[in-house]
Order: C-alpha cells, then structure tokens, then sequence
C-alpha cells in the first residue's frame, strides 16, 4: 500500500476562456443584484455574475463529491465537465499511480470499456444508412452460417437484436478467460471469442426481452468487417473516431496491450484482494465490445457527437434513440438504444454508456442542450469491495461503490 498522502481533487483551469469577473468580484456582483431588489432581465455583467457564481458551485459540488470517491475506496478518479456556460473544466483526485503515489493526469488516456459498443453501433448504422445492411434484416444474411447455436440461429436473429441485446445469444465471458481479477494477455479474434458462446443454449427466445451480452457486439463487429472490408479497428477509426474529431482516442491493433502517456493507471484485484496495476493487458478479450483508449474530454466530444447527428442520418440516429426498459439486473432509472442509452437524473435526462474492463469503470453522458460529463475510476467496484461468504452484502456493498461514481455524473450536471 502506498505511504503517500493522496492529493485533493484539483480542477483543471480551461486553456480558452472568454474574458470573466473573478469569483469575488461575481459574488460582489450578484450580491449588490439581490440586495438592491431588482427585477426583470439582468444586465450582461450581471448575468455574468450570476452564471460565475452558477460555476463555482458546481465545480465545489464536484470536487466534494469526486473526494467521496476517493473515501470509497478507489484509488484514483478523473472527470471532465462541460457546463452551462460552455466550458469544460477537468478534475482528478486520488492517485494515478500507487506505485509512486502521484495523481492522475487531467484528462489522461484509460481505456473505457464498453463505451466501446456505441462506437460499434454507429458504424453498423452508418453502413445501414449507406444501404449496405437493413437493420431488421437477419444477420445470416451477411454472415451466411456464422451464428449457429443448440437452439438458435442467425436465420432469426437481426441487426437490430445484436445492437439492442434481444437476441438471447448467451454472454461469452460467461466461459472465455474473462475474469476482471486476472490480466489478460491473450490476443483473441472475434471467432475464438463467439465460440463458446455458441456452444451454449440460449438465455431466451430471440427479441422476447433484452438482456446485456457482450456477445452480441462481437458479432456486430465481424458484421462491419464483412461491409466494410476492413479490419473493425480500422472502419471505426475511419468512420468515428476521425469523423467525430477526436484526435485522442485509438483503437488499439492486435496484440497492443499499452496506453500511451499521459495516463491513469489501472487496477484489477479479486474482491478482498490487494489492488495490483493491470493498466498494460491485451484488450482483445473484449474485442469490438470494448477495446477503445480515450480521455474523458473525448468522451464527452463523441457524445455530443453522436447525438448531435455529426455522425449518423436522421433516420439512423431516430433508431438508435428509441429505447426499451431494462430488466431486473439493470438500472430503473436508465433506458437502452442500440448502443447507446438513456439515463434519467434528478433535473434531466443524459445519453451516453459507460463502461467496465480491467482496471477501469467508466460513466456519464451528454445533455440535448449540451451539458457534457465523464467519470473514470481506475478500479472496478468489484475490485474495493471486501469479500464475504454474504453474497447479498458483497452485492449491496459493490453497488454501494458505484453509486458513488454515479452521484458524480448527477452532481455535474445537476448541481
């Protein structure tokens, strides 16, 4: 364990900002606004007195809320905010890295899980757009015998089940090397990945209900491939990330198993275990589920990005933000698209994923009118969480944790 006293949460000032009061001389301001009662429309100082003061408190409400983080047990957190006023300000707290005892980078690269299957998503509906796919089409139309189960086939399955988890193909992690204690260091292809979930019945007939399975975007990854002709790596970069503009996010190459610098290192452990850096493994494992390095401003970027329709026709963008209700095992205040999901808050509702790998949690979403937020943890819940022969506590506990991940997605964009 490290002997380091871990740093504060320290915001990030923006490189780029409009001329602006100071903070005393906006609460000066606004407190001469009130005091002298007046009414109706206020003056541009004014207003910018007020929207000061509107910032400050969002960015203590923030930083207290990320130093909860810290006090539950994660090593290390960053966030960036894109707020009412337009501009994005970036925090960290904790530690970066325990080895050294050093706080993470603003805005530093992490790998972001399934963040991942949006990415996938919006290049299966672009090609969708170009007509070289329909969405309600059986997806043995393209892969011509690839999916085949005990007691399913992809005669039946479409498109549109792969992207919104209905198609009751069983999750693979259930049976691959998946395990988020261990590092994995294997380079897998998505054929070695899909197999063992292929061997396996069902979890339900297709479209009756939706359940999350990592399986379903390994599959919508060989269905770009197969359309576009070209690695899945490559048509996302070309069709994404590059399209969207961001110029700090990669999909990694077969057998890349580094995050480059500045970074925030990863931490995996068994529950109870001592936390051990995984930041370098071979994300292959996850495949095009989930294999995206970002930062959180990126994050944040390719949001708005999305649903903003920078990135997809109408029609496509419609389709992919219509949402059903989850199950039992997912959240009740969240929705789900085709890889992309709606979160209802306190005072609005936010469009993002999140996403969970090795070393990394990752969570929050953008706003219609533009409020941006990202959080990244360099620990899974389940890696801080103490173990017990109580499953219910264990679970209780883990969701404990995570709650305190989510409360800064809330305090952002809420508060």
């Amino acid at each position: 364990m490290p002997t380091h006293r871990q740093p504060a949460a320290r915001p990030n000032v923006p490189s780029k900002r409009r001329p602006r009061l100071s903070r005393t001389a906006a609460v000066a301001a606004a407190g001469a606004l009130f005091a002298g009662g007046l009414t109706g429309c206020a003056t541009g100082t004014e207003a910018d007195a007020q929207a000061e003061i509107g910032a400050a408190k969002n960015e203590m409400a923030v930083l207290k809320a990320m130093q909860e983080v810290v006090k539950a047990g994660f090593p290390g957190v960053l966030v960036s905010v894109k707020g009412k006023d337009g501009e994005t300000r970036d925090y960290s707290a904790g530690l970066g890295d325990r080895e050294k005892g050093e706080e993470p980078p603003k805005n530093a690269f992490v790998r972001v899980g399934s963040n991942t299957k949006t990415f996938t998503a919006v290049a299966v509906l672009q090609l969708v757009g170009e007509g070289k796919m329909k969405l309600d089409e059986p997806i043995d139309t393209y892969l011509p015998g690839v999916v085949e189960g005990p007691d399913y086939s992809g005669k039946k399955i479409t498109v549109r089940n792969l992207l919104g988890h209905s198609s009751g193909i069983p999750d693979y992690t259930q049976w691959a090397d998946a395990d988020t204690g261990k590092a994995p260091m294997k380079t897998y292809t998505a054929e070695e990945l899909l197999k063992p979930a292929l061997e396996h019945k069902a979890d339900f007939p297709v479209g009756k209900t939706r359940a999350y399975s990592n399986t379903n975007y390994i599959i919508a990854g060989m269905l770009v491939e197969k359309l576009d002709g070209k690695p899945v790596g490559e048509a996302v970069t070309e069709r994404v990330i590059e399209r969207a503009g961001l110029k700090d996010t990669t999909w990694p190459k077969p057998g890349d198993k580094s995050v480059p610098e500045p970074r925030m290192e990863g931490y995996i452990a068994p529950p109870g275990g001592e936390l051990k850096k995984a930041t370098e493994i071979d994300p292959s494992i996850s495949g095009a589920a989930g294999m995206v390095i970002s930062t959180p401003r990126d994050m944040n970027k390719f949001q708005t990005a999305v649903i903003s329709g920078k990135l997809l026709p109408d029609a496509q963008l419609k389709e992919m933000q219509k949402t059903v209700k989850g199950g039992p095992d997912d959240m009740p205040d969240t929705e789900f698209g085709l890889g992309l999901d709606k979160t209802t808050l306190s005072c609005t509702e936010i469009w993002g994923h999140g996403g969970d790998i090795h070393g990394y949690e990752s969570r929050g979403g953008v706003t219609a009118d533009g409020r941006e937020v990202t959080i990244v943890v360099n620990a899974l819940p389940g890696a801080i969480i103490k173990k017990t022969d109580d499953m219910e506590a264990m679970t209780k506990e883990f969701m404990k944790k995570h709650e305190t991940v989510m409360n800064v997605v809330e305090t952002a964009i809420c508060k």
